[in-house]
């Protein structure tokens, strides 16, 4: 018996008969910009919102969600990163634009200047995943490799959790400036990167490489490569989850009888892209967020979900510890306290592999990184500890800076670890995104 038939403009026609309305509006909040999307909803349309408004570096202090049924309506409070409202027009018409009619449009999506990865090639770039156990100079090692394979990189987004590190890269020929298109060359590369991963693995997970898993925004595709491999199970570092000043998150997940619904409770410390994070991880655990509230009470943040199973269903026992335990890992992911080092340098080959081997030699290892090329100035950001698990010895940064001092710009920071001091505070100047850079890649 053949199936029905759907029309695949369906959707398309549905949006034009009634096309999203959003509206910036600084008028009627004293201290902060109130972005409203009334919408047709569909499957992750917040997260296809959140996802804009983290890419700009926005702050969401509020947030009101209601999308039950079918029609998705939320309101969200942002600032920038010093807590001003959003004024620049530039920005302003690119909310509307990316969130209106065009940018519902599966064209629209495709031509958003946002971070994207897992395609082979990227314009000019190739984009390389790396999962394995984590260990000290582990990240000089890689791009070690890369240069003597004559790669250049040109970004990279690099996370640690639970002693397994999560890696994407874009690379070219160190010569051309050219995606690498030869199987051979990619082939080799892999294979050597492979080898290191499997050098530092305990056996129990496998290391991998890829250079092709979808089209998927990078952020949202570190959390994926963590949780698949199941990072939010076993302990992390005694320095990341028991420090006396560490606030830690608290979860629970109850049940709301009288509208079928599971609540998701979270209250922990406050820090951009949070709410991405959460709904990031709820998304690909195919939970559907009917209702939402979220504000912040400077230092923390209080983040509540109605959710349901896509088919409907509510969360059984279960599910709601292994819920627990996987928004408490998308949450510690992004987080890292201790030291920030932010370069800035004019770009040149190798310039990756020469700095994370500074910083090995100094004893230091590399929690997170972002790195990014904007023209010809490359401008990283390294957040580190001491590789013996003890606070950073200041004479050691000294040292750094009287090193690598000639030939870069050097700020270093200290992410803030008291409960008295908001976290936003240490990241008002670290705001290196692939914007910039990959909206020169799909131009």
């Amino acid at each position: 018996m053949a199936s029905p038939y759907f029309d695949p403009e369906y959707e398309n026609l549905s949006i034009r008969l009634n096309p999203p309305r959003v509206s910036v509006d600084n008028t009627s909040c004293r201290d902060c910009t109130l972005v409203k999307v009334d919408s047709l909803n569909k499957p992750g349309i917040l997260l296809e919102v959140v996802q804009i408004l983290s890419d700009l570096d926005l702050i969401i202090t509020k947030a009101y969600i209601s999308s039950d049924g079918g029609w998705f309506m939320d309101v969200f409070h942002v600032t920038d990163h010093q807590g001003n409202k959003i004024t620049e027009s530039k920005t302003i018409d690119y909310i509307e634009k990316a969130l209106g009619p065009k940018g519902q449009t599966a064209d629209g999506l495709n031509t958003w200047p946002g971070k994207r990865v897992g395609v082979h090639t990227i314009g000019d770039h190739s984009a390389i995943e790396l999962i394995g156990r984590d260990r000290p100079g582990l990240l000089s090692e890689i791009s070690a490799v890369l240069a003597d394979l004559h790669f250049n990189v040109a970004a990279a987004e690099v996370w640690t959790h639970n002693r397994r590190i999560a890696c994407v890269l874009y690379v070219n020929d160190d010569t051309t400036c050219r995606a690498v298109d030869d199987p051979a060359r990619l082939s080799a590369m892999e294979e050597q990167l492979k080898n290191i991963l499997r050098g530092c693995d305990d056996g129990e997970k496998v290391a991998h490489t890829s250079s092709s898993m979808g089209f998927t925004h990078v952020d949202r595709r570190l959390h994926q490569m963590l949780f698949a491999d199941r990072d939010y199970e076993g302990g992390g570092l005694a320095t990341e989850t028991d420090s006396p000043c560490t606030f830690k998150s608290k979860i629970t997940v109850e049940h709301c009888v009288d509208k079928g619904y599971s609540v998701v409770n979270v209250r922990c410390k406050d820090r951009p892209k949070l709410m991405f994070d959460i709904v990031c991880t709820l998304t690909d655990m195919q939970y559907v967020v009917f209702h939402a509230t979220i504000s912040s009470d400077r230092p923390y943040a209080s983040q509540e979900y109605y959710i349901r199973h896509m088919d409907g269903c509510t969360l059984d026992t279960g599910e709601k510890e292994r819920v627990i335990k996987c928004l408490k890992a998308a949450i510690q992911r992004r987080v890292s306290e201790g030291l920030s080092l932010e370069l800035s340098a004019k770009d040149r080959v190798g310039l990756l592999s020469e700095v994370t081997r500074v910083l090995r030699e100094n004893g230091l290892a590399v929690t997170r990184a972002g790195v990014t090329t904007v023209g010809e100035q490359a401008m990283n950001v390294f957040y580190v500890r001491d590789a013996s698990g003890n606070p950073v010895n200041m004479k050691t940064i000294e040292g750094l800076g009287k090193e690598i001092g000639h030939t870069m710009m050097l700020n270093v920071k200290k992410a803030p670890t008291s409960a008295k001091a908001p976290e936003a505070s240490g990241w008002a100047k670290t705001r290196f995104s692939f914007g910039s850079l990959l909206e020169r890649f799909l131009a």
